[in-house]
């Protein structure tokens, strides 16, 4: 007997499947307008992020950022153009060659880009009206000079350098982020279990699914920008 598959169970929105909202409750933004300075009132861990947070007060209110390397409670934190770690700069006044993280996708979306634990960016060089940034892929990407970022690199490096070992650590530390594991390939199931399934030669059929498709329709290539074997 065949039974629902995964993106149908998950898409009904059981307790199985759903995620825990208390441990994605602290967002990482800058807020809109920053002048001054801040001060660190608090570092902590979440659940939801593999680097340790810290709280920053401001006059206003306050905000969430990760944490950077020898980041301290109490630290002050400044928003003009002094090149130290943990300030928050636009690209146009960071020096080449400084490492940077929690990056603007275009000038006050709050920060998208370099949140990981020990990871960071690197400024490659200014060509014209554009920054370029070396990211921890090795490819350089294109900003906009009035986007804002982190000097430092965030803390907690070495966090893949211990093996799991133990699938009950994993287990656990999946269920903290709402990830779902272990996850069963497509063609490893039968036919019946999913469109995917009994994989004759391991080739999943090619398959377009709609952007508005429901769970359980939703499987293989969505509203891809192009199909076919790359020529």
């Amino acid at each position: 007997m065949g039974k629902r598959i995964i993106s149908q169970r998950r898409g009904r929105g059981t307790n199985t499947y759903k995620v825990s909202k208390r441990a994605f409750r602290f967002k990482l933004k800058y807020p809109k307008m920053l002048s001054g300075e801040g001060t660190v009132t608090k570092l902590f861990d979440s659940a939801a992020h593999s680097a340790p947070l810290a709280k920053v007060s401001l006059d206003s209110g306050s905000f969430y950022m990760p944490a950077f390397k020898n980041m301290i409670e109490r630290q002050k934190i400044s928003f003009d153009k002094k090149i130290e770690s943990g300030n928050i700069i636009k690209l146009r006044e960071i020096p080449v060659k400084t490492h940077i993280y929690n990056i603007e996708s275009k000038p006050g979306d709050g920060g998208v880009f370099i949140k990981s634990a020990g990871s960071s960016a690197v400024v490659s060089k200014v060509v014209g009206e554009h920054v370029f940034i070396l990211m921890p892929s090795k490819k350089e990407k294109k900003f906009h000079p009035n986007c804002r970022a982190t000097i430092g690199i965030i803390a907690g490096a070495g966090r893949l350098d211990k093996p799991i070992v133990k699938a009950g650590k994993q287990h656990h530390i999946k269920k903290s982020k709402s990830k779902l594991w272990p996850r069963t390939s497509a063609v490893k199931m039968n036919a019946i279990d999913h469109p995917f399934g009994s994989g004759r030669g391991k080739n999943p059929k090619s398959k377009v699914a709609k952007r508005n498709a429901p769970p359980g329709k939703k499987v293989g290539l969505l509203r891809p920008k192009r199909t076919g074997k790359k020529k």
